[in-house]
Formats: C-alpha cells, structure tokens, sequence
C-alpha cells in the first residue's frame, strides 16, 4: 500500500510540474501562478513529499486559464502533452497490444491523476463509448479542475492514440456536461458534439478496438523527452514567435505535423495573426516545421537504430522517400551515411 501512495504522490507531482511547463510555453511566469493558487513552487521541486491540496490544484487551473486568457486551457494543455511524458505510466499503456488493451490499461491509471474522474467503457451494437463518469459533489466543489481535467483527459487519450495507432482516430461523437463555445471542440475532435449531457463521453466506432499499437513512436517520444532541453532555442528579441513556434512543435512533436490552424489555436491567436508575426521575423510556418524536422530527424537517427520509416512517419512523412529527399536537403547525405558518420 505504501509503494501505491508514493506513485501516486510521484505522478501527481509531475502532472502538475508538466502543467506549470506548458504554462511557460504560453509566457505564464511560474512564480506568479504559483503564488496566486497558494503554491510553494520550490517545495514543489525540492520536496519529495510535498502535496498539493485539491483546492490549491482547482485555484491552479483557474488561474493557467485566466493568465493565458485561454478558456479552452485544458484543451490545449491535452493537445501538447505527450504519453512518454508520463513516465511509468506511459510505459503501461504502451505495452498494450492493441487500442482495446490501452483503453482498459488507462481506465485503471486514471485515479493516479485525479480522484474527479473514473473511465467506464460503454459497449453497444457498433460502436463504444469512453466515458468519464464523475463524482457530482466533487464537480461542484472543485468546477475548475472538472472543467479542464475533462478537457485535458479527452484531448490527451485521442491525440496520444493516434500516435500510437500511426492513424488518425476519428471519434463518431462526444459529449460534455456544459454549453461552452464549441468551436474548440469542433476543430479538435472533428465530429458531432453533444452539449449539455449527462455524461462526458468519446464515441468510436467498434472497429477501432482492434486496431494495433505502433510502440516505435512511443520509444521515440521518450527520446525527445530525454533531449528536449539541449534542443530548445533560447529566447530572443528579434525572433521571439518563430522560437516559440520551433521549441511548441519541438516539445510536442507527434506523428503528424501540427497544422498551422491547430497551432494558432494553442497560442490562443489566429492563424492569419501567426503567420504575419513570423513574416515580419523573416520567416514562413513552413519554414518553422522544416527546421524542426531536420533537427528532429537528426536527434532520432544518432539516439538508436530506429528504422528510417519509422522516424519518417512519426515526423509526418507519408512516404519515406520524401522523407529521404528532406534528409539529403538538409545534410548532404543520406540517414543510412549520416548514423555511420555519426556513431
């Protein structure tokens, strides 16, 4: 019982320490948000049993969504955290087999990040739900963290599948409890939204329980995780937006390339506003996602011998000759030269 509570003391820490970073991201100081929600920030890192009361959690997503003057916090914090990020975790939920597997790994990891919320699995006819059935004393008591955790928990559970799955999951439908702007949700989910239900809830349709689990890519997120920080660009007055942008895409690089639209939405801008701020730093979105590419291609193939399709895939590239013709624009050379130059 005492290993239980320390892993459970371990992962809510760094779920929270993983939440103060994203705020980072959105030019949040750490030591303001942290006063404001009644938070020792040193203790929080110094500390090993240090605990953060469920109150204090509630005053900290309170706070994220009204310093970044994001409503949609939660949702973009989901968007941006990657499974290997989770530590053990991840690791649980990566050695399932298939999505099926995962989602019932999940189900039991989920009172390791908050007591708010429970996963059941609906099964019907031709389709199942994911639900997160919630305690209803709870939701009133602490409505900021139900709000986002919600959010987050959604978001996260179908971005990181997709990872996973090298598909790109489409839920039939979902539900939420509350009547917010919807767009958010819209652009994220890209299906039919519910408002205002019983249940919070993802709908798939029964197939997708078999789909099988590609672990390579989660291997490669626990390599960036582990190099990140040498990667990161340093900020600078003169490239401020294109160094946010590099080191967004750099942190939370997924399968797929993150759309100009999605990551406009998670600096709370438009994609019109993005795209002029990079031109008046001399530079094109696209210009931004090659950069990463390359220096991601590059951490990958002298970290491990993954095969060069799959660091294509994970970096976006349908085809791998694309991927080869990229690697040779930016090199010289090709990915099988480089890792033998490089060893």
């Amino acid at each position: 019982m005492r290993k239980k509570t320390g892993s459970m003391e371990n992962f809510g820490k760094g779920f929270i320490q993983a939440l103060l970073a994203y705020a980072v991201q959105r030019d949040i100081s750490i030591k303001r948000l942290c006063e404001a929600s009644g938070i020792d920030y040193a203790a929080l890192q110094q500390q090993k049993g240090y605990i953060i009361s469920p109150e204090k959690v509630n005053s900290l997503w309170r706070n994220a969504a009204h310093f970044s003057n994001d409503a949609h916090f939660g949702l973009h914090f989901g968007e941006s955290m990657q499974l290997a990020a989770l530590g053990i975790i991840g690791q649980i939920i990566s050695t399932s087999q298939t999505v099926g597997e995962a989602l019932s790994q999940a189900s039991t990891l989920v009172p390791l990040l908050t007591d708010l919320f429970s996963v059941e699995v609906n099964y019907q006819e031709t389709s199942f739900q994911v639900i997160l059935a919630y305690d209803v004393q709870k939701r009133h008591a602490f409505p900021y963290t139900f709000r986002h955790m919600a959010d987050y928990l959604m978001v996260f559970a179908l971005h990181e599948l997709d990872g996973l799955t090298m598909e790109k999951l489409k839920p039939l439908a979902i539900g939420l409890t509350g009547t917010e702007s919807l767009r958010e949700y819209e652009r994220i989910f890209s299906c039919k939204i519910h408002p205002n239900q019983d249940e919070i809830f993802l709908e798939f349709p029964m197939n997708c329980l078999a789909i099988p689990i590609f672990t390579a890519n989660y291997d490669l997120q626990k390599v960036l995780i582990e190099q990140v920080s040498g990667l990161v660009q340093p900020a600078s007055k003169d490239t401020v937006w294109q160094n946010k942008i590099y080191n967004y895409l750099l942190t939370n690089a997924y399968l797929y390339s993150q759309s100009l639209e999605n990551v406009a939405a998670n600096f709370n801008t438009s994609p019109r506003s993005l795209q002029r701020r990079l031109k008046e730093e001399g530079v094109s979105f696209l210009d931004v996602v090659d950069k990463v590419r390359k220096t991601l291609s590059i951490s990958y193939l002298s970290s491990g011998n993954y095969q060069v399709k799959d660091v294509a895939y994970t970096l976006g590239y349908n085809d791998p000759s694309a991927f080869l013709r990229a690697f040779k624009r930016w090199t010289g050379t090709t990915p099988a030269v480089y890792r033998q130059q490089n060893r």
